[in-house]
């Protein structure tokens, strides 16, 4: 079979958003109301411009499922953009700094930033939510949960224990339209985007993922690109607007000596049967990875997302067509998109551990899944006695 794999097509103002996805087994279930209800999220929080009022995203499957469960066949699923405008829509000739438009345009040898932009939109990203949600449909027949959310907005930073519970967690952060767990921050959140807005500036933020009900052994060590970390950085980089992507202690790492790095390692018979089959850690510094593979401890993985690039104020910039200098052009646009940057993170993590999930416990049929993990499961579980 196929490594689970994806392909989006599509523009900002096209007529539609396409994701096709390749290897999931056989035999899944999938529930559409989660991806609709992660699309509906990715759509929310403070500080969205008037274009999520206008979109109302909803996956329309095409191909690879019969009966609401999946057949093996490559899937496709299109989001239709009630903004469907591409071929009236005007030329930009002034690019935004920060934008794709200017490199983009000398790429493509043009003056006009329009064919980049439409796909260098961060519209893009909802076939990429699509393509997440869909596969955490496999995640979830093994227990695995993916929960994104917001620790910073600019300045104001939210603090979110390390012990807390998955459902906790969930439960705060959909309580509030800043997909923050912690809610005492959000009225000083809300100050500095409309502050913002204002001064026609924009705010960008700190996003954190965590993966829960990984076992050990997702990814590999033999080879560079199989390294799950470095799958999940590329993968949470390539969200339009991230420029920075950690995991675990990340950068704290290089600040601190190894006895402050490191997690010790201890044996918990109590454990056997959660997801560290009982090799339990009194910190999880390291993420949850560790070699380029999980260690059967949650995965913590963190990225910045820089302001948006369009402001309305403009900035310096240079014309195209008259090589004079004058002030970028507006493209309708938020003041701040963290919150939606957390919901795709979200899901494009969930993705990569879903593609990893299946490089090891590789089967045509989810049946074929299950019992790869099953075995894989109990041989640990029986360790040292099965060692040969």
């Amino acid at each position: 079979m196929p490594h689970l794999t994806y392909h989006t097509a599509g523009e900002s103002h096209g007529q539609a958003l396409t994701v096709l996805i390749e290897g999931l087994p056989a035999g899944l279930k999938l529930d559409l109301d989660v991806v609709n209800a992660e699309l509906r999220r990715r759509q929310g929080g403070h500080g969205r411009g008037g274009r999520m009022k206008l979109e109302q995203d909803v996956a329309c499957i095409l191909s690879g499922v019969r009966r609401g469960t999946t057949i093996g066949s490559p899937l496709v699923v299109q989001l239709p953009n009630r903004d469907f405008r591409i071929d009236t829509a005007k030329a930009v000739q002034r690019p935004r700094p920060g934008h794709a438009d200017l490199a983009g345009s000398l790429k493509w040898l043009t003056t006009d930033c329009r064919e980049t932009l439409e796909r260098a939109s961060a519209r893009e990203t909802a076939a990429r939510v699509a393509a997440g949600a869909l596969a955490r449909s496999l995640l979830r027949e093994f227990g695995v949960q993916c929960l994104g959310f917001v620790v910073r907005i600019g300045q104001v930073t939210a603090r979110v224990e390390d012990d807390v519970q998955p459902d906790e967690l969930r439960a705060a952060r959909d309580a509030n339209d800043w997909c923050t767990p912690n809610a005492t921050v959000t009225p000083d959140m809300t100050a500095a985007i409309d502050a913002a807005k204002q001064a026609g500036d924009t705010l960008g933020g700190v996003v954190e993922v965590r993966a829960y009900g990984l076992p050990p052994g997702l990814g590999s060590c033999m080879s560079w690109q199989q390294k799950l970390d470095g799958r999940l950085m590329q993968a949470v980089g390539s969200i339009q607007a991230i420029k920075g992507v950690e995991v675990g202690l990340g950068f704290e790492a290089a600040c601190r000596p190894g006895s402050e790095v490191h997690d010790a390692i201890h044996f918990d018979p109590a454990q056997r049967n959660t997801a560290n089959f009982g090799f339990a850690r009194p910190t999880n510094r390291a993420g949850g990875i560790e070699g380029g593979m999980t260690n059967g401890h949650t995965l913590v993985i963190r990225a910045a997302m820089k302001p948006i690039s369009t402001l309305a104020r403009g900035m310096d910039s240079v014309n195209l067509a008259t090589l004079q200098t004058e002030r970028s052009d507006y493209e309708r646009s938020d003041i701040c998109a963290v919150p939606a940057a957390s919901v795709v993170a979200e899901n494009v993590v969930a993705f990569e551990i879903a593609r990893a999930w299946m490089d090891k416990f590789a089967g045509d049929t989810l049946r074929e899944v299950r019992a790869a993990y099953d075995f894989y499961a109990a041989t640990i579980r029986n360790l040292p006695e099965t060692h040969t």
